[in-house]
């Protein structure tokens, strides 16, 4: 059966500590000049319909990195501006293709793209699931700290996509999760049942003070507060976030080895400052090249029999 990535929940607590031990190995032989090419011949197709940088970028030079190759397609180049049925563009592609990656606005286009699809389909990005960006999270954090059970991640911001994957991830290995979080911007209601309804013991809530939430955290996170087509509504989001942002004196209130992280892209002086940024208990710039490593262990783990 072809195994697919669009969200967290496509796989079980044991694959997920494989796929981090996979990435983790990849990393340390990457480190020590090590390239092995496991995937020589391979193909990788990308389609998205939002730009990127982390990702699309990360994704090419894992599979390179490995010995296989890249293509990347525009919606419009790809055929999912509507000129052809969806049926069609996925099976066609995925006859020519070993693997594919989707980063779209509609969560529900990576799924029904996965049902037609000969081979795996990672969600790169969707309007409600971020899976990837949660595994680079969870292997730097697992660097930082050694281990997962036991952090108490704290996210400063929107229930967004990022949120809800980093939630999921939380209840998948035993971390704590709590969103900090204006009062209308919160994770939605059906998703923290379902969450709940699979992973029982789940520590996962939501308060409305960041001052409070970040006094006992492991990981302080944020993320922007208007993501791509939310521009229009950036103005009231800057206005609802404005007590949310991550500065020195939120940090202050944090523990003192507490790190901070951000997925990027970041719009330093809004959510972040720069003293966070590149202060020095940011891990930022870890967790952004992360994305490549955990692009490798996805890629061999699906693929590597």
């Amino acid at each position: 059966m072809t195994r697919h990535l669009t969200s967290l929940y496509d796989l079980n607590s044991n694959e997920l500590q494989e796929l981090l031990a996979t990435a983790a190995d990849l990393k340390s032989k990457y480190k020590s000049g090590e390239r092995p090419q496991l995937l020589p011949g391979r193909v990788l197709a990308q389609l998205f319909e939002k730009p990127s940088l982390r990702t699309r970028n990360s994704f090419e030079a894992a599979i390179v990195n490995l010995g296989g190759a890249g293509i990347f397609l525009t919606t419009a180049e790809a055929g999912l501006n509507g000129r052809e049925s969806l049926k069609d563009v996925a099976t066609v592609l995925s006859s020519y293709s070993d693997v594919i990656t989707m980063r779209t606005f509609s969560h529900q286009l990576i799924e029904q793209f996965a049902e037609f699809s000969s081979c795996p389909v990672i969600n790169a990005l969707s309007d409600e699931r971020h899976p990837c960006q949660a595994l680079t999270d969870l292997l730097t954090i697992q660097e930082t700290r050694g281990e997962l059970r036991g952090t108490h991640l704290v996210f400063v911001g929107d229930g967004n996509n990022v949120a809800m994957s980093l939630a999921i991830a939380a209840a998948m290995t035993g971390m704590k999760f709590t969103l900090a979080v204006p009062a209308g911007y919160e994770m939605p209601a059906a998703f923290l049942s379902d969450l709940t309804q699979r992973y029982p013991k789940a520590d996962v809530d939501q308060v409305p003070d960041p001052k409070q939430a970040v006094t006992s955290a492991d990981i302080v996170y944020t993320d922007v507060w208007a993501s791509m087509g939310q521009e229009e509504d950036s103005e009231r989001r800057k206005k609802a976030f404005g007590a949310f942002q991550v500065n020195a004196d939120l940090m202050k209130l944090a523990p003192s080895d507490a790190k901070f992280m951000h997925d990027l892209p970041a719009k330093r002086g809004l959510e972040v400052t720069d003293e966070v940024m590149d202060g020095g208990q940011s891990i930022v710039y870890q967790q952004a090249e992360n994305r490549m490593h955990i692009a490798r262990g996805l890629f061999a783990w699906l693929l590597v029999k």
